[in-house]
């Protein structure tokens, strides 16, 4: 009911007992604050290893061999890569598109052997935006070209294998035919992520001489790494350019998404996910019961000033009216004052962040991803909105009770009794 005196009332009665309402308002505001920071750790935390998982392997969304995510196999390959690479790249959405090659290697030296997995790319094509790596060679460069000679090696495998710059290392893999093959390159760069896990198996080797190791055509590949503004884009893109490459169940290339191609990490984001949003039903609940104790507290206190206003003409549809208006002033007022209370903190958490290099020393690898050592603090916009929708309706909800008994008072026993 939207009564301009009404709603004045109802504002005015919200600061009748400022103590109580002040109270009120700090714990929507502080429990607003612990959710805010809880949800935006976690989007800038997700984003972040998702964007590392897609640059350190196959992209935001896949192209690649229906069968490969499955079984991994030099045999299954997307036959035209570069052509899938370029209709990728014509989509607006999509920031780069790159054509590698992935499959399990032995690693060799005369001194020491190791089993591993390599990536093969071509450095012409890729940037810092798709391969961070490529800013993280401490020692010796990158090889120049994906014809190029040399192996890049992480620096903990390379440290296993003994293998310094300029030696030699004897790269086995299996060829399209099943058949065991054998390379042999100089160690040109060595990585240092940060992360011992990781540095312990990196392999980067020239896009084009892997090709002509394992007997692939000049355009054929096992993936298509493509790469969006946002990690949220996924699914879209990957519809769209399913479209475009003519994919089908029975025929065509398969286009996977982050959550297809990295099921581990999207079960560990997905556990915690449900862990925060569990915080943040308890600290909503929390808020919803301080909010109906205080509108209760606050009806039972006005019950005879009820029973007067029903006397002198008022209805019951507007008692309700009113207490469910000093419940929304108050969902407005709280926060407004959450705006106050988290700007600070965010602000700190979201440019200077949380350092826990040590506190994990070597760093922190989940499903094969590294961590950065850094936690920032950025909401994405939905989860705020999410949260203001979720915080007015408990609001209200709250008041329905209280709403309702005030409706309900009876003027001759109200004004009587109390």
């Amino acid at each position: 009911m939207f009564d301009r005196k009404l709603i004045a009332l109802a504002w005015r009665n919200l600061w009748r007992n400022r103590r109580r309402t002040l109270i009120t308002l700090f714990g929507i505001a502080f429990g607003s604050m612990l959710a805010v920071l809880a949800t935006g750790i976690g989007d800038s935390s997700y984003a972040s290893m998702i964007d590392r998982a897609a640059e350190m392997s196959s992209g935001h969304v896949t192209v690649q061999h229906p069968e490969f995510v499955d079984l991994p196999s030099a045999t299954k390959t997307v036959e035209n890569a570069e052509a899938a690479a370029a209709e990728a790249r014509s989509l607006p959405q999509v920031r780069a598109a790159v054509v590698r090659q992935q499959g399990s290697v032995m690693l060799a030296t005369a001194r020491q052997s190791s089993g591993t997995y390599y990536i093969g790319i071509d450095p012409e094509q890729e940037t810092p935006a798709t391969l961070e790596t490529l800013e993280q060679v401490v020692d010796g460069e990158m090889f120049p070209t994906a014809s190029g000679g040399g192996i890049v090696l992480g620096e903990a495998l390379a440290e296993n294998l003994g293998a310094k710059l300029g030696k030699r290392v004897v790269y086995t893999v299996t060829d399209k035919q099943g058949e065991i093959v054998s390379g042999l390159a100089r160690v040109r760069g060595i990585v240092r992520t940060g992360i011992r896990s990781v540095d312990a198996s990196l392999c980067y080797l020239p896009l084009d001489t892997v090709r002509e190791t394992l007997g692939y055509g000049p355009a054929e590949a096992t993936t298509v790494a493509v790469f969006v503004d946002d990690n949220r884009q996924s699914d879209a893109t990957a519809t769209v350019l399913a479209a475009k490459l003519g994919t089908t169940q029975e025929a065509g290339p398969a286009v996977l998404t982050w959550k297809e191609s990295q099921p581990q990490l999207r079960a560990f984001i997905d556990m915690k996910v449900g862990g925060t949003l569990i915080l943040e039903a308890i600290i909503m609940l929390l808020l919803a019961a301080g909010i109906f104790n205080s509108l209760f507290v606050s009806v039972m206190e006005r019950l005879r000033e009820f029973g007067i206003m029903l006397a002198i003409g008022f209805t019951t549809a507007q008692l309700f009216a009113l207490v469910m208006w000093e419940s929304l002033f108050l969902a407005v007022s709280g926060l407004l004052a959450a705006v106050v209370v988290t700007a600070a903190p965010y602000y700190h958490l979201s440019t200077t962040g949380i350092d826990t290099a040590q506190m994990y020393e070597g760093g922190v690898e989940v499903a094969g991803v590294g961590m950065d050592a850094v936690i920032y603090c950025r909401i994405y916009p939905e989860s705020v909105a999410a949260m203001v929708v979720i915080i007015v309706l408990a609001t209200l909800v709250a008041g329905l009770y209280p709403a309702w008994q005030a409706g309900r008072v009876q003027p001759a026993i109200a004004i009587k009794e109390l």
